[in-house]
């Protein structure tokens, strides 16, 4: 039996420890990831149904999903390993990831309009009570 060659094992080694780092990462900030994950699927379902309505089904467009969730979980370990290695930044998911995640939740409630699942006067009364809101508050 031949042994394996530094070549194939210092790659591997290295690889094992950042994927178990990130495991335990995940699992430590399941909430944050579970978050994440699950407002991009659903503001891409909403899309999909509202896309089928407007012009038919594109593969394209529904595997996009997948890739805007693989990169904005990439960049949610990087950040969380950021305040784990600086204790001083602990502010940065706050501040990179909840506006994401407010701009996927609007995307959804107007993909679910589009879609037919809220209806268009509900989100009018809505915008019209942040607008009040926003108005008061200048």
């Amino acid at each position: 039996m031949k042994t394996m060659s530094l070549k194939f094992l210092i790659p591997l080694t290295t690889m094992s420890f950042l994927f178990a780092y990130i495991l335990k990462l995940s699992v430590v900030y399941w909430e944050q990831f579970f978050a994440l994950t699950t407002i991009i699927l659903v503001d891409g379902l909403f899309g999909i149904v509202a896309g089928i309505k407007r012009e038919g089904f594109k593969t394209f467009k529904a595997l996009k999903i997948f890739k805007t969730l693989f990169v904005w979980v990439i960049i949610l370990a990087s950040i969380l390993i950021t305040e784990k290695a600086f204790p001083f930044a602990s502010w940065l998911s706050e501040t990179f990831i909840l506006p994401v995640i407010v701009f996927y939740l609007i995307s959804a409630i107007k993909n679910a309009t589009s879609s037919g699942f809220i209806k268009s006067e509900l989100l009018k009364q809505i915008m019209s009570k942040i607008d009040q809101h926003k108005n008061n508050a200048e």
